[in-house]
């Protein structure tokens, strides 16, 4: 973009790219604006008369934008952003308020975290709805680069790594985090299991057939990785996305699996399973959450973090919280499974 097309430029251009790039679909970017797809369609071609560039393609039943829409896009989204903030920072007052947030975490994380959550919400905001979509990756910065979620919680070894060698380079990382409780994780298997109620070898441990709890749905996670360190494997025969889903299977089975030892009482089945310790070294289960840096200041994020940090503190009061280290080392990629 030179700087005769950008004296010229009309900011409303920006806007409409914004929430273009948000939906991935012009109707629905269009009915956000309170405008018509035409005009919608108008203001992309004036853009890209600017720009030089397509910007976005037709794809199926919406648009997929170009390599040039992708990499402007962060820039543009954070300058709004900034302007909306500064033109009109407002106060969040949860009495009065009637916001709708989005977060995306783990049923296991869900079932402890929400109850003390809504518990909140009733009492201090009761105008405020609550969204909250599944986990499917460890790696949930798309979602929130997009605006699709406000806040991320779970597990993300891999992304706080990368934060953390970022950080000793750039002192503004686009994501931040914060630390609400350390879990531990235990081999789960039917009542009347033949292994139950005695402690589980390497050997034996490895000779049964496990039930693998995927948000990926690939056959291999984090305890298969911590075996082939040790030139060992499992036979996983049944992958699944949802920890409620591993609990009802092997509660009925003879598969074995892993679960959060703190989601074991939320199962409602905890009567039906018997525990055990996993019979090979894994490190404690970090669970963060993790936002945008843009949404840092704004109020309203800013009440919704204290909240999620107070319900956590209700919902895992049982549940030591480690201190982060002052220096994250770059870590190996996590795998797609969450055990």
């Amino acid at each position: 973009m030179n700087s005769l097309n950008f004296r010229t430029l009309d900011l409303n251009l920006l806007r409409v790219f914004d929430e273009v790039m948000t939906e991935r679909n012009l109707t629905r970017a269009a009915h956000n604006l309170a405008m018509t797809q035409p005009a919608v369609s108008n203001a992309l071609r004036r853009l890209r008369e600017v720009v030089g560039d397509d910007l976005v393609r037709r794809s199926g039943y919406g648009v997929e934008p170009t390599p040039l829409a992708l990499s402007l896009w962060p820039s543009v989204r954070d300058a709004l952003h900034l302007l909306r903030e500064s033109l009109a920072p407002g106060t969040f007052e949860p009495l009065s308020a009637h916001n709708a947030f989005v977060l995306t975490m783990a049923d296991a994380t869900a079932a402890k975290l929400v109850p003390g959550l809504m518990d909140i919400f009733e009492t201090e905001a009761p105008g405020v709805n609550l969204r909250v979509l599944p986990l499917t990756t460890r790696d949930p910065r798309e979602l929130l680069e997009s605006g699709s979620a406000d806040l991320a919680i779970g597990h993300f070894p891999g992304v706080l790594a990368e934060l953390g060698a970022l950080h000793l380079q750039e002192n503004n990382p686009r994501f931040l985090h914060q630390r609400l409780y350390d879990g531990e994780y235990v081999v789960v298997m039917r009542k009347g299991h033949p292994l139950a109620g005695r402690p589980l070898s390497l050997d034996v441990y490895c000779e049964a057939r496990h039930l693998l709890v995927s948000f990926s749905g690939r056959p291999f996670g984090f305890v298969d990785e911590a075996l082939a360190a040790l030139s060992r494997q499992r036979r996983v025969v049944l992958t699944v996305n949802q920890f409620f889903t591993a609990g009802r299977v092997v509660a009925t089975t003879d598969l074995l699996t892993v679960l959060p030892r703190h989601f074991v009482g939320a199962t409602g089945m905890e009567h039906e399973l018997a525990l055990a310790d996993l019979p090979l070294p894994m490190t404690p289960v970090h669970v963060d959450a993790l936002w945008h840096r843009q949404a840092t200041h704004n109020s309203a994020h800013r009440w919704l973090r204290e909240a999620v940090e107070r319900a956590s503190a209700v919902g895992f009061r049982n549940v030591k919280v480690v201190p982060e280290p002052p220096r994250a080392r770059r870590a190996k990629k996590p795998a797609a499974g969450t055990d």
